[in-house]
């Protein structure tokens, strides 16, 4: 069985996940190196006292001494910085929502970790991450298909939706096909130190920051009024709900009035309070305004960082909240499976999502010169540009997109 000595680098995160990933390759036989990659140094920001990656780092190393695997710890923190904390900064003070999971592991796991594995000579690289590889060939080439996870509560798929086939064909997943009870019983048999750890939370690799203190010390403070804008509003009135999302029934106006929001107007609606600085907001947001006195709670229905304006919404189901349709400009769309791109005129039915657990709901794609425009059967809560969409036929990504 020569093909089992093949070498894997296992991203060693000091989570459980990624330490019962590292067992069960050493278990199959491959020749296993694990890799730590501390992202993040600037202590000022983390919450507490805790300095989540020294621990982090020392489970990671304790766990492949367990396993009795070679292991090493990589600064990956420039290229971090500049990738992902730069990024995010410039996205939220454009009045954006961006993703920093779907952003580390399209530049950071699957690219910079990848190049560094590859010059250890590596065959593979491997992550703890819920979610399985399948291949299949078209026309005599391997194709790579990402599938969901197989607990249904822990499925990742959506968060490595920008993955391309060239990253894919180089990444095992070995977790994927279990649920979370198993590995942590896995871990605790094998008497791994961060069996009973908690699953980390916050920003990838960050560790707890507190990302509004994050930003704040970069973005300064722009007061500006917050807007209620009355559900009401004129703009609300035209909005046909899709009928069967017959595209044919979508002229070009009716598709961009579907899938893209006008700016908000300051006309347009009531001044209800003031803020510190509209970029510290997202779509869909209730906690922070501090605005009382207006029986139901007020969400975040736009923000305007130029003119510093908060457009707001009152309750819940207020139509400014909910939406039919969104677009991908031409240049974010990304196929995971190429073979499956749509041409310009195409359109297909998938599954699709805007975040992360959501469940999937029935989603219509249709491909037109500017990009592509995804119309929902039942409208969808709080879509906001920078997030990410992705599709899916049955549990298989097939391709992602940033939202316009």
């Amino acid at each position: 069985m020569q093909h089992n000595k093949k070498r894997v680098v296992v991203g060693l995160s000091g989570g459980v996940d990624s330490s019962v990933a590292a067992s069960l390759l050493v278990d199959q036989g491959y020749e296993v190196i694990g890799l730590f990659m501390k992202n993040w140094h600037d202590e000022s920001v983390t919450l507490s006292n805790e300095c989540p990656w020294m621990e982090d780092s020392t489970d990671a190393m304790l766990v492949a001494q367990k396993l009795g695997i070679p292991f090493q710890a990589i600064d990956l923190s420039e290229d971090y910085k500049e990738r992902i904390v730069d990024y995010m900064f410039a996205e939220y003070e454009a009045g954006r929502t961006p993703n920093p999971d779907i952003l580390c592991n399209r530049e950071i796991k699957f690219d910079i970790f990848l190049q560094t594995a590859l010059r250890l000579n590596a065959d593979y690289v491997a992550t703890g991450h819920y979610c399985q590889k399948a291949t299949m060939e078209i026309d005599g080439k391997p194709v790579y298909r990402l599938l969901a996870g197989a607990d249904p509560n822990k499925d990742q798929s959506y968060f490595l939706c920008q993955l391309n086939q060239e990253q894919l064909a180089k990444a095992l997943f070995p977790i994927g096909h279990l649920q979370k009870s198993q590995v942590r019983k896995i871990a605790a048999e094998l008497d791994l130190v961060t069996a009973g750890k908690k699953d980390s939370q916050g920003l990838c690799f960050i560790g707890k920051v507190r990302l509004p203190v994050f930003l704040q010390q970069q973005l300064k403070p722009k007061k500006g009024q917050v807007i209620a804008i009355p559900e009401t509003a004129e703009r609300y009135l035209k909005k046909g709900i899709p009928a069967g999302m017959e595209v044919d029934a979508y002229d070009q106006e009716l598709l961009e009035d579907t899938c893209l929001v006008r700016p908000y107007l300051e006309n347009e609606g009531e001044v209800v309070g003031e803020h510190n600085g509209a970029h510290y907001f997202t779509i869909g947001q209730r906690k922070g305004l501090q605005i009382g006195g207006t029986g139901k709670p007020l969400f975040v229905i736009a923000t305007d960082t130029k003119n510093h304006v908060i457009y707001t919404g009152l309750g819940e189901d207020h139509p400014g909240l909910l939406r039919y349709g969104l677009f991908v400009p031409k240049h974010d769309i990304h196929w995971i499976r190429p073979d499956k791109r749509l041409q310009v005129g195409e359109t297909a039915e998938y599954l699709a999502r805007i975040r992360y657990r959501q469940p999937l709901s029935k989603a219509l794609l249709s491909m037109k010169e500017k990009g592509l425009y995804v119309l929902f059967e039942h409208a969808q809560r709080g879509i906001a540009a920078g997030q990410f969409v992705a599709w899916y036929k049955g549990n298989e990504a097939i391709g992602s997109g940033t939202i316009a």
